[in-house]
């Protein structure tokens, strides 16, 4: 009976140190910030770059002018050794993104990548005076509009037709 007494001492002694590791478990997550709200995402400056562009490019590079402040640009970058490829990526009020993306690329590789997959359809937006063509389908949507100079330009997204429409509407071509 002499060794029982040292075995109920041991699970004693485990059960308290379970209570103290959880008490000190509860206490950092109280204390520790756990917000599960979206990051704030950093407004990215495109002006440098969008200058670049429009001095190297081999077609008219768009931009948007006049969208309101709260349509977030993201991300920017010009590679005029890639086909002249420009992307400009913005964040839109509800959270969705959106994307303009051009090139003198071959357009079917071109709006395969830019619109990650999605399919051309029949339908057409007469936006600003110029055709667009919706692409569906993917993990993107799309309106493309291709250039009589040899370029494409894609705006695509997770956000809806009408935020696409939204920017194609605010793009201008320079």
């Amino acid at each position: 009976m002499a060794g029982s007494k040292g075995k109920q001492k041991t699970v004693r002694d485990m059960v308290l140190s379970l209570g103290v590791i959880m008490i000190a478990a509860a206490v950092i997550y109280v204390f520790l910030p756990h917000e599960d709200k979206e990051p704030d995402i950093k407004r990215v400056d495109y002006r440098i770059e969008l200058l670049t562009a429009r001095r190297a490019a081999a077609y008219p590079v768009a931009a948007p002018e006049g969208l309101p402040t709260s349509w977030k640009a993201t991300s920017v970058r010009f590679d005029a050794a890639k086909s002249d490829a420009w992307h400009l990526g913005f964040r839109a009020p509800d959270g969705e993104y959106v994307t303009v993306e051009q090139s003198t690329q071959k357009p079917g590789a071109f709006i395969k990548d830019a619109s990650q997959g999605a399919k051309a359809t029949e339908v057409t937006e007469e936006i600003s005076g110029r055709t667009w063509t919706r692409y569906t389908g993917g993990r993107y949507d799309a309106l493309v509009l291709k250039g009589p100079d040899g370029s494409t330009t894609v705006v695509a997204g997770t956000g809806s037709f009408a935020q696409l429409k939204t920017m194609v509407g605010a793009l201008r071509m320079a």
